[in-house]
This record gives C-alpha cells, structure tokens and sequence, in this order.
C-alpha cells in the first residue's frame, strides 16, 4: 500500500463512486480508529469555562436588524448542526436556508395567519399564560427582517435506489439535537437566533416544495439583533437547579 493510500482519512461511512455520502443500513459493522489528542487538564478548565461564560450571553431574539450576514457564516453553522448524533446515523435532518425576500414574505402570511388562529384560542389558557412574561403574539416581524431563514425538516424516512421506503429512527430526538448544535454554532459566530415553531407547519413544506419524506421541525430566523432590541427579563435555573450528581 502506498503512503498516500495509508494516509487517506477512514469516512466510516459507504460512499459512492463519486465520494457523496450513501446510506450504511444493511452494510456489516467495521471500525476505524478514534484517537484525538487528549487536552490538558488546565486547558480543558479554561476551555469549559469560557463556553460556559459564552453561551450564558445567549438570548432568544425576536427584534432583528435587516442588514445581510455573511451567508458562509449560516453554512458553516448548519455544517456543525449536521454533525450531530442521530439514531442508526441516519442523519435524518435537512436544512433550508431562504434567502429569498418574498418566499421569506410567504412564510411569515402563512404563519401569522396560523399564529392568529392559535392566540385566539387554539392554544388554551393554560399555554397563553406560559407565554405571556414572554411577551409573544400572532405578529412575527423576525421572519421577514431577519435576512435568513434556516427551516429545518426532520425526515421520517428514506428512499432506496428501488424506491422502498425505510424507517428512521429516534427522528424528533436526533433533529432536536441538531437545532440544539445549530444554536449554538450560530450564537459562537456571532450571530443572533429564535426557534419559532407556528403549528401546524405543513405550510412549510408547500412554500419550500420539499419531499412528502420531510416534515417542518422549525423555522430559525438567522441575523443580528436590531439596535433597539429589547428581551424579557428572565432568570436561567442554577447548576444547582438542573443538575443532580450522584
């Protein structure tokens, strides 16, 4: 074998003949190794401490400037969000980044029109006053100032060359995983973001042309916050509070 050969990085994943990523279900377990430098413990306290003090800033926006982010900035973060755990590494996930002014227009009638039917009464009391020190209504400005949209759909299953169609699995678990890492990509790069989830979303679907496959999981505005962005004055829980050591 020669030393380029040797040196070519294991996938861990089947390819096709022209290197694109295939589906493994079916094919026998095999393994490549994993050995990632271990960091220092002192770098691993710091490292830890300063996500820690990061993702503490983030905030949910609803107020977002128009002006245009680097649109490498929003891929690069959906990249990240597709590394995520999924079960059977079924990635069963796909990302729609809109750009385009009226599709983002489009979305926001179909979803104030549903978000009106909600707030009238669909939602209930209970759900209302969850709501309410949150300051929410049927008025969704954020999908169309925010210059990107990145709707995310969780697939339920997927095709075969022959058309057969095979189940995925732990679907709402791993795409809730993704949305999660693609958060928190977005907020380390500098940018704003909100998971706006109007029900029903098969409106979503319509206006994109996706797959019968796909279901809408969420719509996440992408921008900066505008400059008289204002947040509700919440409190996080404690470590103390979420977290249980046994």
């Amino acid at each position: 074998m020669s030393d380029t050969e040797q040196s070519k990085p294991e996938t861990g994943h089947a390819e096709r003949h022209d290197g694109r990523w295939a589906p493994i279900h079916g094919q026998p377990y095999r393994s490549v190794p994993y050995r990632p430098a271990r960091m220092a413990a002192a770098e691993s306290l710091a490292h830890a401490a300063e996500l820690r003090e990061r993702m503490d800033q983030r905030r949910t926006v609803r107020q977002f400037s128009t002006d245009p982010v680097p649109p490498q900035v929003v891929r690069d973060a959906i990249a990240c969000a597709a590394t995520a755990p999924s079960g059977a590494h079924q990635q069963p996930w796909t990302f729609v980044l809109v750009q385009d002014p009226d599709i983002r227009r489009r979305i926001r009638e179909a979803a104030e029109h549903e978000e009106q039917i909600s707030y009238d009464g669909r939602l209930g009391e209970e759900w209302l006053a969850a709501l309410r020190p949150l300051g929410t209504d049927e008025v969704k400005p954020h999908l169309t100032d925010a210059p990107a949209l990145i709707v995310v759909f969780q697939q339920r299953y997927w095709l075969g060359d022959d058309g057969t169609k095979h189940k995925h699995y732990y679907v709402d678990e791993s795409v809730g995983i993704a949305v999660g890492m693609l958060l928190s990509a977005l907020h380390l790069s500098g940018l704003a973001a909100l998971v706006h989830t109007p029900s029903p979303m098969r409106f979503l679907s319509e206006v994109l042309g996706r797959p019968e496959n796909e279901k809408a999981f969420a719509v996440v505005p992408v921008g900066y916050p505008a400059p008289d962005c204002e947040v509700p004055d919440l409190v996080r829980k404690s470590l103390d509070q979420v977290l249980v050591e046994v």
